[in-house]
């Protein structure tokens, strides 16, 4: 019988792994955070897509095609989100997963400078695609 440190009662010889937790540092599930480094973006983008999938693959067509006909201010909040359907209040919480996430993955003065920090589509084009 095997306990979960890995310590075989019925021997006395120890496992020296842990059977019952993970990695920690491979699962942390942090954000990845781009430096600024134009020459670190491809990197980055590929690292930041595999955690935005690993969240929900709907993320990443939301910061590709942006957010439809929600009306948002130019901070990203919606304008009478009361009156949203179900269906643009499951976008909307979607919409803020994501923009949360690029918002953490950028430098904070990158974007202190966005004049429209809207959507993550619109961070994206300019942070980014500047580059």
């Amino acid at each position: 019988m095997t306990s979960r440190s890995g310590t075989s009662h019925s021997s006395g010889a120890a496992v020296p792994y842990d059977y019952g937790y993970g990695d920690k540092k491979a699962e942390s599930g942090k954000v990845p955070r781009f430096n600024g480094d134009p020459e670190e973006f491809s990197w980055w983008k590929t690292n930041f897509y595999s955690y935005v999938m690993g969240l929900d693959d709907e993320l990443w067509d939301i910061l590709e095609d942006g957010v439809g006909d929600l009306v948002l201010d130019e901070e990203g909040v919606a304008i009478d989100r009361k009156k949203h359907t179900h269906e643009q209040k499951k976008l909307y919480k979607k919409h803020h997963k994501i923009r949360g996430s690029l918002v953490t993955a950028i430098p904070k003065a990158e974007y202190m400078k966005m004049s429209d920090k809207s959507t993550a589509k619109a961070i994206v084009c300019f942070s980014l695609c500047k580059l």
